[in-house]
């Protein structure tokens, strides 16, 4: 490649090198070598500028929603510091620094799709933070004080007129914020993760020949029980003692009884898949809608490691913390709506999971005892268990069901594994 004498000295003149070049004045036909740089405070610093591509955030997710963008371009970072935050259909991601730097551009702005793989944002590795300059206060001399002078009388002015109060001018209303009829209205986006969660009830009412069966449990025992033991629970264990513990060992052991509600058909191959783990999901509400984290192999679990991983994957939902591992797999749900103060109510299912079992509100209720026949005030909850007709049938269902209650009635059943 050659330049004509002319360019090539253009292009060497130290004067010209200080300023910029403008490549529509050279003569053509023109072809242009790298110019070899002989001294140091002339050559141009090559920005070591690091590409951060959109992660990986698990096997089923390709794309993700840009919610949230904490830094801004030229804005310097840390490692570790969050730079994009991306929303999927199961999880929000914070994409972090890898280094610290200066951004130097970001791919994309809020509500963008990105793909996983994809330039996501460039960073200046060797930027560095330039100190904001201090504004120095200028010395005053210091000079000697003076007895001040007595003020000079202000002859009396007229009396003010009070103001004319204005009326307030009339707010505009956006018509976007306006329905047919003329009244206010709201919208906002639907985010992805409240998509996917539509799809997925929807694809279970479609799919699945879901049945609910009820049953009723007396409550009395279970809270005498919790009542004398919960604070020795908490000094020793550091956690609370709560209803979900005994209910989760109770449904697993059932589901140990009982393995067609802990299995899950296989619709590509016709099969019937029996599980001999148990993984809990129970379902939670976070920020960004309902959640089911996992309790790992919740069949061998005690009461105290029950209640201490319930309390810290609850942690994670409010705090929208939650990984794609904390609420992938799980054979079955427990859905506790009476927190809420539910009373009753049908659960869904959670595909591919056959059975979810719901737990509602302790009401004291008049109920006639079994063996005396007299009225007698209990607290009773009522309990419903949802499950797919294609898998499982009617006796089960109602024996699953029946072995909870009565496990849950006489809490001595689950220390004797009876």
């Amino acid at each position: 490649m050659l330049l004509r004498p002319r360019t090539a000295r253009l292009l060497l003149n130290s004067r010209a090198l200080q300023k910029p070049v403008s490549l529509r004045k050279l003569p053509s036909p023109l072809r242009i070598e790298p110019i070899r740089c002989f001294v140091a405070s002339t050559c141009p610093r090559a920005m070591p500028i690091s590409v951060v591509d959109v992660p990986t955030m698990g096997d089923s997710i390709t794309e993700g929603t840009i919610v949230d963008l904490p830094v801004a371009p030229g804005e310097m970072v840390r490692e570790d510091d969050v730079v994009v935050v991306l929303e999927t259909d199961k999880v929000s991601v914070d994409v972090r620094a890898p280094t610290g730097g200066k951004i130097v551009e970001i791919m994309g702005e809020i509500d963008d799709v990105v793909e996983v793989g994809s330039n996501l944002y460039t960073i200046d590795t060797d930027a560095e933070e330039v100190p904001e300059p201090k504004e120095e206060t200028p010395e005053q001399p210091v000079t000697a004080k003076q007895p001040a002078a007595p003020p000079a009388p202000t002859p009396p002015s007229a009396p003010t007129p009070p103001p004319v109060p204005t009326p307030p001018s009339p707010t505009p209303t956006s018509p976007s914020s306006l329905s047919a009829g003329g009244r206010p209205e709201k919208r906002s986006k639907m985010s992805r993760m409240r998509q996917r969660i539509s799809e997925r009830l929807k694809s279970a009412q479609n799919t699945a020949a879901m049945l609910t069966t009820f049953n009723e449990v007396d409550m009395s025992n279970l809270i005498a029980l919790r009542n004398a033991h919960k604070d020795e629970f908490m000094a020793k264990h550091g956690v609370k003692l709560g209803f979900m513990s005994p209910f989760i060992r109770a449904s697993t052991a059932m589901l140990l009884e009982i393995p067609a509600v802990n299995a899950t058909i296989d619709d590509d191959a016709m099969e019937i898949v029996y599980r001999e783990y148990v993984d809990v999901s129970v379902a939670v509400s976070s920020p960004n809608g309902l959640v089911v984290p996992v309790v790992r192999d919740a069949d061998q679990l005690n009461f105290a490691e029950i209640e201490k991983s319930i309390a810290g994957l609850a942690g994670k939902a409010k705090d929208g913390s939650l990984s794609l591992e904390d609420m992938s797999g799980g054979t079955f749900t427990i859905s506790n709506g009476g927190v809420f103060g539910s009373l009753m109510g049908t659960p869904i299912l959670n595909p591919p999971q056959s059975a979810v079992l719901g737990m509602h509100a302790t009401k004291m209720r008049a109920v006639v005892d079994g063996k005396t026949g007299d009225v007698v005030s209990r607290p009773m909850m009522y309990l419903a268990l949802t499950y797919d007709h294609r898998l499982i049938d009617g006796r089960e269902a109602v024996t699953f069901l029946k072995g909870i209650k009565d496990k849950i009635e006489d809490p001595g059943r689950l220390l004797l594994d009876i």
